[in-house]
């Protein structure tokens, strides 16, 4: 295996180290929690996190205008109740504190048995679940994937405008039920710590609906041009959300060069215009990724100008 690390078994705390020194607005408590240095006074503070490996997410949102903490757990593992117990500690200022989770079983069970421990505590805690991935049938399963980012800058901004801890839930609630996600790769993530590939794929394959945790697909075949890969992935999107104005994101899974996301962002793009679709606003990059997967995601969001303001509003995070 060769990968830039040195102890295996000290990846995570190694990249927060350096974490902190690229980015002195933060700081790491408890091993793992990464937090603003300076904690707002006012407004219902933000925690998500998860699992390591998807870098910039969670902890690259840790910002004005976006998160108060981010928990990380190893990579690929939800990081303990305990660890979400000291975020949500640490950034409660008494407006109560908004826990935003990607729907996988061991995050859900251990934010909430944080949230628990945080309300005999006295806190007030929230929870909303992200579950944007459609290439899961079932809405109760779907997977919380890249479209977590757009709700951590929309919560971020309630909050920044001061809505309380119910209407910053309501509003996020409400804001998810048009957010749709679903991604494809060419090549499966290698996990560090243990030197094992997600799953195998064959050099003239692809794997369609893959999740962010090296999940292979709901299923494969033969690789195709770009464009019918687009094509087909609208397809599916479009099933759930066709709306004529959407803001999308094209999501890179940590190894697809910027010039290959700029392709798919040229197909995408033309397709939409050729079905009268409009995109508001665009994102392309690196946002929620799965450590060196090659391959992209795909999520469309409806909204209103309330949406379209909290997207644009200025955040810290050099990474939104």
């Amino acid at each position: 295996m060769k990968k830039l690390i040195n102890e295996r078994e000290q990846f995570v705390s190694d990249m927060l180290s350096g974490l902190k020194y690229s980015d002195p607005k933060i700081e790491i408590i408890e091993g793992s929690v990464v937090v603003r240095k300076h904690r707002k006074e006012s407004g219902v503070a933000l925690v998500s996190g998860g699992g390591s490996g998807h870098e910039p997410a969670h902890a690259g949102y840790v910002a004005e205008g976006m998160l108060d903490a981010a928990v990380c757990g190893e990579v690929f593992t939800s990081p303990t109740p305990d660890k979400v117990l000291d975020a949500i500690k640490h950034v409660d200022n008494g407006d109560g504190v908004l826990l935003i989770v990607k729907n996988y079983a061991g995050d859900v069970m251990n934010f909430d048995m944080a949230k628990e421990m945080a309300e005999a505590a006295g806190h007030k805690v929230e929870t909303v679940v992200v579950s944007d991935d459609i290439s899961i049938e079932n809405p109760e399963m779907r997977r919380g994937v890249a479209g977590t980012v757009l709700v951590h800058k929309y919560a971020g901004y309630l909050s920044d405008k001061k809505q309380s801890l119910p209407q910053i839930k309501g509003e996020v609630e409400k804001m998810m039920t048009s957010l749709f996600s679903i991604g494809m790769a060419l090549h499966p993530c290698m996990v560090p710590t243990t030197g094992e590939y997600g799953f195998d794929l064959g050099d003239d394959e692809m794997e369609i609906g893959i999740g962010i945790h090296g999940e292979k697909g709901i299923y494969r075949q033969k690789a195709e041009t770009v464009d019918k890969i687009t094509d087909r992935l609208l397809n599916e999107l479009f099933k759930y959300n066709d709306n004529k104005n959407l803001i999308l994101m094209i999501n890179g899974m940590g190894a697809t060069p910027l010039s290959e996301l700029y392709i798919v962002t040229k197909n995408v793009i033309e397709a939409m215009e050729d079905k009268g679709i409009r995109v508001t606003k665009l994102f392309v990059g690196d946002y929620m990724t799965a450590l060196d997967m090659q391959g992209f995601s795909l999520t469309v969001l409806s909204h209103d100008d309330h949406i379209v303001s909290a997207l644009n509003a200025p955040t810290e995070s050099t990474h939104f």
